[in-house]
């Protein structure tokens, strides 16, 4: 059953229609957004999770913008390439998966506290899918953040992120939140775009 009957046919091909683990195989140690964004990526981060508790890091890189001065334990990072994970310095354990090819997370029901999606949402082809399996590894009322901002890798984007501005990508989120059954779903302005880079984060409650 489609779970995103309204949205129109082909919302989720790409341009470029070649294996993912390739295009990302060559690592990548740069940082998406710019420090504008990054700084208000951590202090958002800061505010809203819980210390000392497991974190999943999903679609992650070589950083995951937690606060430097705060523990969260353990931290699992997912993601596209091993070099850039194994460079994270704070993942505990990291595992690479194409979740376009396979939705379904190798983790434990209920074995997090809070869950993490910094600017990979546009690359997806199963979100719904993707989330309610977030959301099946996450505790009751966790959070789960997906934050995004104008930039991505074009050709690996869906069609239906390219076609819309940063407020639809941010109803566009809201909607894979809601039909994979999160809950309170909030949208923050972390950066307008006049100063650094525009970022948004939405999140849902488990």
């Amino acid at each position: 059953m489609n779970p995103l009957p309204e949205l129109p046919a082909g919302a989720f091909t790409k341009q470029d229609t070649g294996d993912d683990l390739a295009f990302y195989a060559p690592p990548r140690l740069v940082t998406h957004i710019d420090e504008g964004a990054v700084a208000s990526l951590t202090a958002h981060y800061r505010g809203l999770l819980p210390q000392g508790k497991p974190v999943l890091d999903l679609m992650s890189s070589w950083v995951s913008h937690l606060p430097p001065d705060r523990t969260y334990a353990p931290v699992v990072g997912h993601g596209m390439n091993a070099e850039e994970l194994a460079a994270n310095p704070r993942l505990d354990r990291w595992f690479v998966q194409d979740l376009n090819r396979d939705a379904t997370l190798p983790l434990e029901d209920r074995s997090f506290e809070s869950a993490l999606c910094c600017v990979g949402a546009q690359y997806l082809q199963q979100p719904v899918a993707v989330f309610t399996e977030v959301r099946r590894v996450l505790v009751p009322e966790a959070l789960f953040i997906v934050s995004f901002s104008n930039r991505c890798f074009p050709t690996k984007a869906v069609a239906i992120w390219r076609s819309l501005d940063i407020n639809g990508h941010a109803a566009l989120v809201r909607l894979y939140l809601e039909r994979a059954g999160f809950r309170h779903i909030t949208a923050d302005v972390l950066a307008d775009g006049r100063a650094s880079d525009p970022l948004i984060a939405v999140t849902g409650r488990a």
